[in-house]
């Protein structure tokens, strides 16, 4: 994995398996923190590729360590560490620009497969989740915001061709962007070109909503489950 890596959690056994597992795998550990502010401190200076970072943490939670790191360091992909995908504020950090989440029980070699999806630019979503995001990000809005988005969605959705929308419909079943490429007869690269365009012209804010806007408008079911086959 070419990637620099960095991982923040404030406990310390944690902390130092995760980074032993990680270095087994051959994982490039640039740097590890303890809480949302010391890994601000220490991405300005090491500017890793990925941050896995705890969601929990004393000082600064990672959602706030989250905002600013997107805002000053944009390029940044930031995966969030979760005791359970049923956490309130999973939804929170992909609104703010997370690149996914994993939950602190994931085995390893799912863990770097998770890893590696993220630093191809995909998003490690499950379909079931992303429904559970969308629907929560529609609750936060009030009336007017929440049928802005949808309708906005449902106009711009006619606008996505119909390789666009069975390229989108394979990424929200959970299947990987190499695996779409060989379904369709595209390259990665071709298949990550048509997700940017899709995000913009679907309007929203990253691909995991996009996912998530593939699920509840149902493209795919969300009883799919999310293997990379």
């Amino acid at each position: 994995m070419k990637s620099k890596v960095m991982i923040v959690d404030d406990h310390k056994l944690f902390l130092e398996g995760l980074q032993y597992l990680l270095e087994a795998y051959k994982v490039n550990i640039v740097g590890k923190a303890r809480n949302g502010r010391e890994a601000i401190t220490k991405a300005r200076i090491l500017m890793p590729d990925i941050i896995l970072m705890d969601i929990m943490m004393p000082d600064m939670d990672g959602i706030d360590a989250l905002k600013i790191i997107k805002a000053e360091m944009p390029d940044i992909k930031v995966i969030m560490l979760t005791t359970s995908d049923d956490h309130e504020d999973i939804f929170e950090a992909i609104k703010l620009g997370a690149s996914g989440y994993l939950v602190k029980n994931t085995d390893g070699k799912e863990l770097i497969n998770k890893i590696k999806q993220v630093e191809d630019g995909e998003i490690p979503l499950s379909p079931v989740l992303a429904a559970k995001i969308l629907s929560e990000f529609n609750k936060k809005q009030d009336n007017t915001e929440k049928g802005t988005i949808r309708d906005d969605a449902n106009t711009e959705n006619e606008k996505l061709n119909s390789r666009q929308l069975e390229l989108l419909a394979l990424i929200a079943s959970g299947k990987t962007y190499k695996k779409v490429g060989e379904i369709l007869g595209l390259s990665e690269r071709t298949v990550k070109y048509h997700m940017g365009r899709i995000v913009d012209i679907l309007h929203l804010d990253n691909k995991a909503q996009v996912i998530a806007y593939a699920v509840e408008s149902g493209m795919v079911s969300t009883n799919i489950s999310n293997k990379n086959t």
